[in-house]
């Protein structure tokens, strides 16, 4: 990409105002995913906020615990989280992936349990544990996974008529929830949920347990859910090398944009950003497939191409080998930022123009 016009997108970025309610906006933290951070604010690098608390709710398989465990990631090789305690409290006991080979040695050195008797055992200790953390001062990143394996010690009201979790949550999320704050410069809460097959409702067909004071709550809520496989010839014969997750922001106080994007996953690599980047330029129609390959009409879905005009990279052909070559060139950043580009001339093209009612 041509130099000029990647510091021009920089320039843009760095002069955009922080959102209001941050005081210290340097410390956003990205998901890890380009695609997310701007569903979430706007932003490229960065999709979550000291302070602040997140839900992840989704089926199965679809990609909430690789993506908990890359938001701590994150914080590993983000300097402004030297300080921070990671901490990861596996209830589900279903982490089982190798956390070194997909998330990196500075992770694997820092991940802690809540406690040394390790994962919570029931929701009382969960909020307890959080108090706790939040009492020693200093700042931390939790990650709950998941809030659904967890039951309420016996004698919790409510506990007769199967509202006991709905009811502790309501009474104890806002103490957890402010309690962020205390341990400068804030901390962050990420709790995982399971989605449930909501029963008679086919145009919400998805809920979850746990009462509503999670939602309230929360800064932003994303859904997950699995969107298709990758298949690719292998060996003469056509095999599942993958699948599409689909994370949908249901609610978002940063930006109130509820932004719905797709993330190739494969079992040997994890989440790629890079290849959501590429799809999302060639569903966009900004890049399109080579002439005579894939079909290059305009009207056609092109993100399903294997072949692809990239002009900003002086590239044309498959898929995969562009991928490849911005990541062995380094061209990550500059890839982000185009889309970022790109991005932002969606969600302005998408804007009311009308007078403003207060100035």
């Amino acid at each position: 990409m041509a130099s000029k016009t990647v510091e021009r997108m920089k320039k843009k970025l760095l002069a955009d105002k922080p959102p209001a309610g941050r005081p210290d906006f340097k410390m956003g933290l990205s998901t890890g995913l380009t695609l997310l951070n701007l569903g979430l604010t706007s932003r490229p690098g960065v999709g979550l906020f000291p302070s602040m608390y997140y839900m992840l709710v989704g089926d199965s398989q679809a990609g909430k615990t690789m993506a908990a465990l890359q938001m701590l990631a994150e914080a590993s090789i983000n300097s402004h989280y030297d300080n921070y305690r990671l901490i990861y409290d596996p209830t589900e006991r279903g982490a089982l992936m190798d956390v070194r080979k997909f998330f990196g040695g500075r992770l694997a050195d820092r991940l802690e349990p809540p406690t040394k008797k390790g994962a919570s055992r029931t929701l009382n200790q969960f909020y307890d544990n959080v108090t706790t953390a939040v009492k020693e001062g200093r700042p931390f990143m939790y990650v709950l996974d998941s809030e659904d394996a967890l039951k309420t010690e016996a004698g919790s009201k409510g506990k007769e008529y199967g509202t006991d979790k709905a009811m502790m949550n309501s009474s104890e999320m806002r103490g957890a929830h402010n309690g962020l704050d205390e341990t400068k410069p804030g901390s962050i809460l990420i709790v995982v949920k399971q989605s449930r097959v909501n029963i008679g409702n086919p145009f919400n067909p998805k809920t979850r347990s746990g009462g509503q004071a999670l939602t309230y709550y929360a800064t932003s809520e994303i859904w997950f859910s699995l969107g298709g496989a990758i298949k690719s010839k292998v060996l003469g014969k056509e095999r599942e090398i993958g699948s599409y997750l689909v994370m949908h922001v249901k609610k978002n106080r940063e930006n109130g944009r509820h932004h719905r994007i797709r993330v190739p996953f494969y079992p040997g690599l994890g989440m790629d950003d890079v290849g959501s980047c590429v799809d999302f330029m060639m569903e966009e129609k900004r890049w399109k497939p080579a002439k005579g390959k894939d079909g290059g009409d305009d009207d056609k879905d092109t993100s399903k191409a294997k072949t692809v005009i990239a002009p900003e990279f002086n590239f044309e052909g498959p898929k995969e080998k562009l991928i490849e070559q911005i990541e062995e060139q380094d061209k990550v950043k500059e890839l982000r930022l185009l889309v970022s580009q790109v991005w932002s001339e969606i969600e302005a093209a998408c804007e009311v123009n009308r007078k403003p009612r207060y100035e």
